[in-house]
């Protein structure tokens, strides 16, 4: 579990290079509509970001703690004994699909956005209620929201997550997808130019994409090494 766990981390870093336009915007807009003051107090400005991301991983947590508890009920449901490896398989095909995404080999991916429209066109006019935020409580809430936005590596994660076993552990999937997006989401400000170079560097995304493809079946083949050897432990067992 936790080689899948900081699988989450390392998809989570390398999307925000793929995603910089939209969370360099939202959190652009976000600093922009916060009180003068707080834009020239760096410490100020850096409590306000990271209440908004707090109320976002949240959101990440309580949608992955959905997603693995309803993981769990359908394997255990479908196959108890072999549920780890068919969950596993299934996480191996939604990460290398993420990758060859993030490698740009498939950009009709994105269309998976479209499973989140009609709940974010609910929670959308909430989202601009709260602006202009004012008050840490009003950024925390924003975050929450902010959290549901259509996208599309993030539901893939979402599903992803159902692969990891149980409620608690969904959450934590999703939580080390958020935390790999946290440091670069936070320093937009300061690091959009240098991530636009960086995506600009010729077949960087192909080999991001590859890198995650890589680590998909590297996870794959850990899994079913453990699996077989467990079988065997299990037979051994059975034969005393």
């Amino acid at each position: 579990m936790s080689l899948s766990i900081f699988n989450a981390f390392i998809v989570g870093l390398f999307s925000t290079l793929h995603c910089l336009g939209m969370c360099g915007g939202i959190i652009g807009t976000l600093t922009m509509s916060l009180p003068e003051s707080v834009r020239n107090n760096n410490l100020r400005l850096l409590s306000y970001t990271s209440t908004f991301n707090l109320g976002r991983l949240l959101s990440y947590a309580l949608a992955g703690l959905i997603a693995g508890a309803f993981g769990q009920t359908v394997m255990e449901a479908i196959s108890p004994r072999y549920a780890h490896i068919i969950l596993q398989v299934f996480a191996t095909l939604i990460m290398v699909g993420i990758g060859i995404h993030l490698a740009g080999w498939f950009p009709r991916f994105n269309l998976i956005e479209k499973i989140g429209t009609p709940l974010w066109r609910k929670l959308e006019p909430f989202a601009h209620r709260l602006l202009p935020v004012q008050k840490p409580s009003q950024a925390f809430l924003f975050g929450l929201v902010w959290g549901w936005l259509p996208c599309g590596l993030v539901y893939a994660a979402l599903i992803w997550s159902t692969s990891a076993g149980d409620a608690t552990h969904g959450a934590l999937f999703m939580l080390a997808f958020g935390a790999g997006t946290l440091l670069p989401v936070m320093t937009a400000g300061m690091l959009t130019g240098w991530m636009v170079r960086m995506s600009h560097i010729p077949n960087i995304k192909p080999i991001i994409g590859s890198i995650i493809i890589v680590m998909a079946l590297l996870s794959l083949g850990v899994t079913l090494q453990q699996g077989v050897s467990d079988t065997h432990t299990h037979q051994t067992h059975g034969g005393h």
